[in-house]
């Protein structure tokens, strides 16, 4: 033993062995148990790191391999098992000063060089050292080594280093945080804390915090790092600083020399030194040299408002609000716009100004959230230093406008709502910028506009000086300005917020604000119109905001009083006589020529006043009695027959005429607003008793004749502006918009009134403008104002649409008129010889289309003469070349179209329509295709015709196809047609387009054929000759006739199989239910054996192709098999017996095969479900034919072993287990009902087996979620007498070994989601069903200890919904199924159920801080708790002692809710009593609260999950309350 160690000691000191074997001989000694060395550990460790420290202090030459082995070697020694357990039995491995000052130093070269020697290596090792407790403890005696290492950390990770070494190195800084954290907490020397982190850890971890807000290292890349990590960092840094920085032993400090006050009674141990801790940490922070100029702005910008948060953490409490304002503009200082001279703008850029307004966003943020300011605290005591301070940022921030920066306007919104005050000196300057001068296009930005201006509006209104406001904005509109340049002013934003105060002011301020209007229009601007096109400009501007004002206040009514009414009706009278009138006689000489833009601009200031008067006319008539309109009444017997609009009392109609030939020039305002006054003529004509008069309806025509003619041009040429559906922002662009929308919108109105080319023109631009493409859905749907795509696709899916008959019914002929000329320009024969044989692609006209299948109706006799000319003309088509071809770009229009007919009500057509669409489809869909793409996009075009054929044939008028075509015939159309098809298709018997062309066609066929059944349609004949042209397709033999279809290719084989799959099925389901009459006894019964016969001829040949059974084939053998066991059990007459007897053998050895092979292929078919329910429905019908099964083994084994592979596969995603469950749990009863008990022995074994815990400890899986699927499944499966009994038996065995089960899976790391989830799945459903069954409570309360066990944290979204879902099953199945259990257990109970709500609470508190997309996830988790609560809440009784318990834990959770925690409180102090009407805010209240809570409104956006908290508060609160008052 002594030469050992002797010779280890000796080899490893010796120079003359090489560093290779002293690093070899190193390791053995380190990891063999035969190398005895006393103190080795410590021995070895010596060692390395002598012989490193030798190195780095130029003692000793290594090479830089052995160097980087050395650290490694150091590293596994740190991080391996044995030394982890030497610390843990209580051995001292010490670590030297010398290694930790050499890692220091490496990690300092690393942050000053960027060099990565080592480096990884020094990393690993410095998270060893902060892992093990035992040997970080060497940093945290020596804190002057913490800090150093620390703040060199921060500055190594500021440099943004790429690769590996990002993660790792966070991983370290994560670590030595939180080991500084806790020295830093039992730090006594508050000094010595201040000054370590302002002298070397502020810097970095300012930029560091900065540099991880910005997502530097969270993006996609090689360097990227976990959200987690970054959070958790960010989250260490701001408490370091704040337990740094912000200490409460500092608090004196700071109100020394923020409000510099000299205290001689300062007691002992109160800091006498540290006198300016704000002048220093300012100083380190401006301090220029610390990093790159750009960067280092970026960093003021974000950490003053950090800073000054958690200033207010620290101090902010009663009595301080006026020492939290003081730190407030020495903050501000440190920004660069507070620097600004006036005049500077152009000193930072736009991305700049972004920062730093954002940053005093946060400040003012800070200060309205937290309540620092009183408004007259501030003008009392402290001689108004707020007010004076706020208003120098608000001059600030108005002579340096930013209004392409949202948080300009945020920031301005936040001083108004302060004190308006603030902003009002500068209030013309604010409304120029802000609204009325400002360019604002982008949408972020425009909805901070709408917010500042909402919240102006909403202050004034308060105060009850809107008027006052005007006067400003009037004076801002009608100054001299570039009035070309501005934008409207009444854009979308600004108008929302406009009328959103209008609506809540009382009419005498309304009168006020509309009379001041129209003094400034007729004072400043009317008089100056004449040639002066700006003058004309704010005329419309005026005109605008006029309009305004009086469509949104309130409506005068019969209750209002008499002087309001008379007030207004004298202001409607003053607005004609003295700014209508005088505004049109402007207009009275039109030019020759095109009109200047003077002249453009008042007449759409005019149209839009008169539009605005007369619908404001109309209105105040309707509403109030005692309003007496200068138009006359609006009912009478007398209907004027002018042509020209008469709502404007006193106006000629020449002058309307000169007016329109100024407006018709452009499309423009003008115009929009004539349509708008037509339509009020419109209207107020149909008021008239007279209006059916011929006077009367010619009047109505020639009005709506203009409206929809005035915009007929534009809307030829389309657009794809938007329109924010604004009057005042139509423009050229905007118009065609505009004007589709005002057509759209009042076609009740109109459409009586139009002549059938108009309808016509209506349905041809309805067309034209609906989205085709997805791309343009896509593109429109992004765009959140109104486009003619839009407002078309409205009307489109709109229920009115099909009501309006007469546009319908053109809208139907327009989309046949385009489809037929797709399909006749592939045509490649002579369209004269097309004419001849497709008819119905030629026909354009209504009228002719209705009459022409009317009189076809007629003559459509029993003899069948008229059926049969359509259909041999259109069979003799597809069986020779087709004469249209579709080529690629043909396709794709048609699709298109296709799209749009499929949102069609087609189940509602007239029979004329009905039998068109019927034959433009069945055109499409036998036309001969031709494109590069024809395996996908000609299969996709397949399918969308025969699904819309079979969505027309379930409609109302579906007969009437029958009275032009025999089904029969349709059937071989579609066949014939789709088999010569099939040759040119370049696809794999399962490629997906292929199956489900299969699938549509299928059911296609199969509903003609029930319609043959159903209608009584020549039953006898149909099903014949259907047989008949099916025998006919057999697969090409040598021997076959030339009439005979020659069908090679497999698609063809699957085709036939799925056509005589679907007759089979409805003939054999008609003959097992029909009683055959006497004459005709066995004709269907013997069709339906030549069917089956035929059947399984095809499946014996299509089978034999592969290995594998298609999807058509397996669909097919069951329904081959169901009809055979029908017919062979339906009838025991000694004929049908012989015949079933016959045909029954001729196929068992079939399904013998197949059974053979489903057994072995049936877990591959799992991803299929369609092919999977075919396979089980034949194992089914297989299992209950007892003539068919094997004479050798037992056939319930067999497929018991097949069932138990399918449940075995670990590939299974949740979704298609939870597909295929039900399937298998139909076979899964149907094999328990006839099985006997040794069966079902079999079944229990297995799931006991499978549920023993040996299994997880050899990591075999696939075993245990074998077992519990099937114990699922067994449990889903009606059970009674002794298996029932066997069941419940076993049933404390089953809860014992899922409990043993759950444990092992939530060990695991990550844990097992896929093991728990069914666990709690299969434990719900045995408590549900065990509620009479289970006698022992016992095993009932070992549900609770799965429960307390089951992990919650660090999931994701679907997994965590999925657990919360199943947890809340369980709970919910005690509490209804064993609430004796229950009430016993109650602690358990209520720790398992509070489990719930804190997860729920922290799941909503991560999400309101993070991403929202998984918001519906938590909100409807919380819903669920509610929910309990609720139920909990009505057995009050019963929770008599715990419900203080429930309160006390909801409460410490709510606690930690900074945002409900004031409403909890306003519950709690509350007399239940009074809560019973509105037990809950409102949501508005609720948001309102959240806005004020959470500071900057991040917590608004998950509002629903905190109004479901508060409710469960309320529940707790009552229940509590009532326990008490028992």
């Amino acid at each position: 033993m002594a030469a050992v160690y002797s010779g280890i000691s000796f080899k490893l000191k010796s120079k003359t062995t090489s560093w290779e074997d002293k690093l070899k001989l190193a390791h053995f000694a380190w990891i063999s148990h035969q190398c005895f060395l006393p103190n080795k550990e410590q021995v070895l460790l010596d060692w390395a790191r002598q012989s490193l420290v030798a190195f780095y202090k130029k003692k000793l030459e290594l090479k830089e391999d052995i160097v980087e082995r050395l650290w490694v070697y150091i590293d596994d020694i740190l991080h391996s098992r044995k030394l982890q357990n030497l610390l843990k039995n209580g051995k001292t491995v010490n670590l030297q000063i010398s290694l930790i000052k050499i890692i220091n130093e490496r990690i300092a070269e690393f942050s000053l060089s960027g060099c990565q020697r080592n480096i990884c290596a020094v990393l690993r090792c410095c998270q060893g050292i902060f892992s093990t407790p035992a040997l970080a403890v060497i940093y945290t005696a020596k804190q002057e080594l913490m800090v150093s290492l620390l703040s060199q950390l921060c500055w190594s990770a500021c440099r943004q280093p790429e690769g590996a070494v990002t993660a790792q190195l966070f991983e370290v800084i994560h670590l030595a945080l939180g080991h500084y954290l806790l020295l830093q907490q039992q730090q006594a020397n508050p000094r010595r804390v201040f000054g370590d982190v302002t002298g070397h850890l502020l810097q970095p971890c300012l930029i560091l915090r900065h540099l991880l807000s910005g997502g530097t290292w969270t993006q996609a890349g090689p360097g990227q790092l976990r959200q987690l990590l970054s959070r958790d960092v960010r989250s260490q840094i701001e408490t370091l600083l704040q337990g740094g920085v912000f200490q409460p032993d500092l608090l004196s400090s700071y109100k020394e020399e923020l409000l510099d006050q000299q205290q001689d009674d300062m007691k002992m141990g109160t800091l006498k030194g540290l006198l300016a801790p704000v002048d220093t940490v300012i100083a380190r922070l401006v301090d220029a040299g610390y990093c790159e100029p750009d960067l280092h702005a970026s960093v003021v910008a974000s950490s003053v408002a950090l800073l000054y948060r958690l200033f207010l953490d620290s101090y902010l409490k009663e009595g301080n609000q006026f020492l939290c304002f003081q730190a407030l503009p020495r903050l501000f200082g440190c920004l660069r716009l507070s620097r600004l001279q006036e005049g500077q703008t152009e000193a930072l850029s736009t991305s700049d100004w972004t920062t730093e307004l954002l940053a005093v966003e946060q400040l003012l943020n800070s200060v309205a959230t937290n309540n620092i300011y009183n408004v007259a605290a501030d003008r009392i005591r402290h001689g108004e230093v707020q007010f004076h301070f706020y208003r120098r940022v608000a001059e600030l921030l108005i002579n340096h406008s930013q209004a392409p920066v949202p948080a300009w306007f945020r920031c301005l919104r936040i001083l108004m709502s302060l004190n308006h005050l603030i902003l009002e000196p500068d209030l013309d300057e604010l409304l120029s910028s802000a609204w009325i001068d400002a360019e604002v296009t982008e949408l972020r930005t425009k909805k901070a506009q709408e917010v500042l201006i909402h919240t102006l509006f909403q202050t004034y209104a308060k105060l009850r000086q809107v008027p006052r406001l005007f006067e400003e904005v009037l004076g801002v509109i009608c100054r001299p300005a570039a009035e070309a340049l501005r934008q409207p002013v009444l854009s979308s934003g600004p108008s929302t917020a406009l009328c959103a105060c209008l609506l809540e002011l009382p009419p005498s301020q309304i009168l006020d604000t509309w009379s001041l209007v129209l003094e400034r229009f007729q004072d400043l601007v009317l008089p100056y119109l004449q040639s002066d096109a700006d003058m004309a400009l704010k005329a419309l501007s005026l005109s605008s905001l006029l309009h305004c004002v009086m469509f949104n206040m309130q409506s005068l009514d019969s209750s209002m009083p008499l002087p309001v009414i008379r007030r207004t009706q004298c202001t409607m009278e003053r607005m004609l006589g003295e700014l209508l009138k005088p505004l049109l006689a402007l207009l009275l000489d039109p030019p020759d020529a095109e009109p200047e833009l003077w002249q453009q601009k008042v007449s759409d200031a005019t149209c839009l006043l008169s539009y605005t008067w007369a619908q404001v006319d109309t209105t105040l008539s309707l509403n109030c009695s005692q309003y007496h309109s200068v138009a006359g009444p609006l009912t009478g017997d007398a209907v004027d027959i002018s042509n020209l609009p008469l709502l404007i009392p006193g106006v000629e109609a020449q002058l309307w005429r000169k007016v329109e030939k100024i407006t018709a020039q452009s499309s423009s305002l003008g115009r929009y607003c004539l349509e708008q006054l037509y339509l009020q003529k419109m209207k107020r004509t149909l008021m008239q008793t007279g209006s059916s008069s011929e006077e009367a309806l010619q009047t109505l025509q020639h009005d709506a004749s203009y409206i929809l003619g005035s915009g007929r041009d534009s809307l030829t040429q389309g657009t794809v502006a938007s329109w924010d559906g604004q009057i005042g922002t139509v423009s050229e662009p905007t118009y065609p918009v505009a004007h589709w929308h005002l057509i759209v919108s009042n076609l009740t109105v109109l459409i009586p009134y139009l002549c059938p080319d108009d309808v016509r023109y209506l349905a041809s631009v309805l067309l034209r403008t609906l989205p085709m493409s997805k791309a343009q859905e896509g593109s429109a749907d992004e765009d959140p104002f109104i486009t003619l795509g839009k407002v078309s696709t409205a009307l489109l899916h709109s229920p009115l649409f099909p009501e309006i008959q007469s546009l319908h019914s053109a809208f139907l002929m327009c989309i046949i008129v385009r489809c037929s000329s797709i399909l006749c320009s592939g045509a490649h024969d002579d369209l004269g010889l097309l004419r001849q044989q497709l008819p119905w692609l030629f026909e354009k006209d209504h009228h002719k289309v209705v009459a022409h299948w009317e009189n076809r109706f007629a003559k459509a006799g029993p003899d069948g003469v008229e059926r049969r000319e359509v259909a041999q003309n259109l069979l003799s088509l597809v069986k020779r070349d087709f004469p249209i071809h579709l080529e690629e770009e043909q396709i794709a229009d048609l699709s298109e179209l296709l799209e749009v007919v499929s949102t069609l009500h087609l189940d509602s057509l007239s029979p004329p329509y009905h039998v068109r669409y019927f034959l433009l489809l069945l055109s499409m869909g036998v036309a001969t295709l031709r494109c590069s793409q024809l395996s996908s996009l000609a299969l996709q075009f397949l399918v969308t015709c025969y699904q819309l054929l079979g969505a027309l044939q379930r409609g109302k008028s579906a007969r009437s196809v029958f009275k032009v075509m025999y089904v029969s015939d349709i059937f071989e159309i579609v066949l014939t047609s789709l088999l010569q098809a099939s040759h040119v298709f370049f696809v794999e018997g399962d490629n997906p387009s292929w199956l489900q062309l299969l699938q549509v066609v299928g059911t296609f066929l199969e509903q003609l054929m029930q319609m043959v059944i159903q209608l009584k349609l020549s039953v006898v004949l149909n099903f014949g000759k259907i047989l008949t042209f099916l025998s006919r397709c057999k697969l090409y033999t040598e021997s076959a006739s030339s009439k005979q279809l020659k069908i090679q290719s497999l698609l063809g084989s699957q085709l036939l199989l799925v056509s005589l799959t679907k007759l089979c099925q409805v003939l054999g389901s008609f003959v097992k239910e029909q009683r055959q009459p006497q004459e005709t006894p066995f004709v269907l019964p013997e069709l339906l054996q030549q069917a089956v016969l035929q059947t399984g001829a095809l499946c014996s040949a299509v089978g034999a192709r592969g290995h594998h059974l298609p999807s058509a084939f397996l669909s097919a053998i069951a329904t081959l098999l169901e009809v055979d066991l029908s017919q062979h059990h339906r009838d025991r007459a000694p004929e049908i017996a012989q015949v079933a007897d016959r045909a029954l053998p001729s196929h068992a050895a079939l399904y013998r095969d197949v059974y053979t092979q489903l057994l072995s292929e049936l877990p591959a078919l799992v991803g299929n479900i369609p092919s999977f329910q075919a396979a089980l429905r034949f194992l089914t019908l297989f299992f209950l034919a007892p003539e068919l099964h094997p004479k050798e083994g037992s056939i319930f084994a067999s497929m018991f072993h097949a069932v138990k592979k399918v449940l075995a596969d670990l590939d299974t995603s949740a979704q298609v287990t939870q597909d295929v469950e039900p399937l298998l749990g139909a076979l899964f009863t149907q094999m328990l009902e006839a099985g006997t008990m040794e069966d079902f022995g079999l079944v229990m074994w297995s799931v006991l087996q499978g549920l023993d815990v040996n299994y997880t400890w050899r990591a075999d899986l696939q075993a245990v979620l074998c077992a519990i699927r099937l114990l699922k499944l067994l449990l889903s499966c009606p059970l009674s007498g002794e298996k029932a009994g066997l069941l419940w038996r076993a049933c404390p065995q089953i809860i014992t070994a899922l409990t043993l089960q759950h444990r092992e899976a939530c060990q695991e790391q990550p844990v097992a989601v896929a093991v728990v989830g069914p666990i709690l799945d299969v434990l719900a459903a045995l408590l549900r069903q065990g509620e009479e069954a289970i006698s022992n409570p016992h095993h009932v309360s070992l549900a609770f200890s799965i429960l307390l066990t089951v992990p919650l944290d660090h999931l994701k979204p679907a997994e965590y919904k999925s657990i919360f879902l199943r947890m809340h099953s369980v709970l919910f199945s005690i509490l209804q199924c064993h609430p004796k259990v229950m009430l016993k257990a109650v602690p358990s109970f209520l720790n398992s159920f509070h489990k719930l709500v804190v997860s729920v609470m922290h799941e909503g508190r991560q999400k309101d801080k993070g991403n929202s997309d998984d918001l519906p996830v938590i909100l409807e988790c919380a819903r669920l708790v509610e929910r309990m609560y609720s139920h909990i809440a009505t057995r009050a009784e019963e929770f008599t002692v715990f419900s203080p318990f429930l309160v006390a834990q909801y409460v410490t959770e709510v606690q930690k809710m900074a945002s409900l925690w004031g409403l909890t409180l306003w519950f709690l102090h509350s007399d239940p009593l009074q809560q019973k009407a509105t037990p809950c805010l409102s949501p508005l209240e609720l948001q309102t609260e959240c806005v004020v809570c959470t500071g900057e409104g991040g917590g608004v956006h998950v509002c629903g999950v905190w109004n479901v908290c508060v409710m469960v508060c309320v529940h707790v609160h009552m229940s509590w309350w009532r326990c008490t008052c028992v």
